[in-house]
């Protein structure tokens, strides 16, 4: 099952996925992409003027062409997935997107979405982390017995 997940470039929610036997889908393997690219002129902005256009899926002209740009990159990462995991609330360092507002646009699509998904506050402690961790499990657990 592919899962995606928000931040939706967390390596540690990205791991545990992973560990699960689920593939994550992570704006790491998509961007890979786009370096790789001989076609995108300037990594590792990663950017093209194209994206911007088709993030009017995702927001209206008014939104910043930055948050266009990300949603461009991160939408169809979503809309991909069979299932989604979030953690909100989390600190920059766990997996900063670098917009507040395209965060806002992520979890709004996230929420409104008809795929399965989990979303958790960020974790405080230890022991709120394993019970995070084993909420997660959990509903990937279900998820397989859903196929």
């Amino acid at each position: 099952m592919k899962v995606a997940i928000f931040p939706p470039n967390s390596l540690i929610l990205a791991d545990l996925i992973e560990r699960s036997g689920h593939e994550p889908l992570t704006i790491m393997k998509e961007l890979s992409v786009r370096v790789r690219d001989p076609e995108i002129d300037s990594p590792p902005l990663n950017i093209t003027p194209e994206d911007s256009s088709r993030g009017l899926k995702y927001a209206s002209a008014e939104a910043p062409s930055g948050v266009r740009g990300r949603l461009a990159v991160f939408g169809p990462i979503y809309e991909e997935a069979d299932a989604i995991v979030a953690l909100k609330n989390s600190p920059i360092s766990f997996g900063c997107l670098g917009c507040a507002r395209t965060n806002e646009f992520l979890l709004y699509m996230i929420h409104s979405s008809k795929k399965p998904h989990i979303i958790l506050e960020y974790p405080s402690s230890e022991e709120e982390t394993i019970c995070i961790v084993r909420e997660i499990l959990d509903f990937l657990k279900r998820m397989d017995n859903n196929d």
